[in-house]
């Protein structure tokens, strides 16, 4: 969901810090912890999704939203508006034209990406020394989530509603190693959004399956498949679709859900 750019994000000058327009559900909860009041004129429409809103819908209540158009965003003046790579290049020209500062940041890869892009967005609002709180209470979290010296690996798989799963390089596959997993799809070398079908699941299950499909959803039935039952010797756990994609405050939450599955099951050795 979050775009790809090369430009370095500077920091703001002296006491001059701007004010800025999130249209990433990602950027939307970071921006959210390390602005002052007022400073984030608005934020992505996402955020109010139930489906998609990292930060929760509660929350993003506290702040304007915005559909992304360039006439919402012209009309609350930003001095910086953070988005993807799927703005429309009309209106990446009409920021540039209007001398509209456009910051994109690429998805996060791992835990290291996160923090980089934490520090970066808490520079261009100002506040490094936020960005420096938030990164820290990840690495507590991350920290906290760490398994037992000793413990074994519990292999794992994160199948996502028609039975998705990520790849090796994302996000959620870092957290998964971090907190004593070891991923199924990675190992088998899937790619991101490989489909990985139900008889192959069968035929070779982990011992954890995280089923990250929406509980009420029609796309969510695979996940609840009358054949997992047979499975007797798969833990099956449901984590929040909402945990995989961000980064900042987002994985303190997901390091704190796999870590309770994790004692859940056990990992020590013998």
């Amino acid at each position: 969901m979050m775009g790809c750019s090369a430009q370095p994000v500077s920091e703001a000058v002296g006491s001059i810090r701007p004010t800025i327009v999130s249209l990433n559900p990602c950027s939307d909860e970071v921006l959210a912890e390390i602005t002052d009041p007022g400073q984030l004129l608005a934020i992505s429409h996402f955020s109010r999704d139930p489906a998609a809103s990292s930060m929760g819908v509660e929350r993003s209540r506290d702040f304007q939203v915005t559909s992304g158009s360039l006439e919402e965003v012209l009309a609350l003046g930003p001095d910086v508006v953070v988005a993807d790579e799927y703005l429309p290049a009309v209106t990446r020209t009409a920021l540039s034209d209007l001398g509209i500062r456009l910051v994109t940041l690429p998805i996060a890869r791992n835990v290291s990406d996160s923090v980089e892009q934490v520090g970066q967005l808490a520079r261009l609002v100002g506040h490094p020394e936020r960005g420096a709180a938030l990164n820290a209470r990840i690495s507590a979290a991350l920290a906290s989530a760490e398994p037992a010296p000793g413990a074994r690996q519990i292999s794992a798989v994160v199948w996502q509603a028609g039975g998705i799963v990520p790849g090796e390089d994302t996000l959620i596959i870092d957290l998964l190693g971090r907190t004593g997993f070891s991923s199924l799809s990675a190992a088998r070398g899937f790619s991101q959004a490989d489909y990985l079908p139900l008889e192959v699941l069968l035929a070779d299950p982990p011992e954890l399956i995280l089923a990250a499909g929406h509980p009420r959803s029609n796309e969510d039935r695979l996940l609840s498949h009358p054949a997992l039952n047979a499975l007797t010797d798969t833990r099956r756990e449901r984590l929040d679709p909402l945990l995989l994609w961000c980064g900042g405050p987002t994985i303190i939450r997901a390091a704190q859900r796999l870590g309770e599955v994790r004692d859940s099951i056990g990992g020590e050795d013998g």
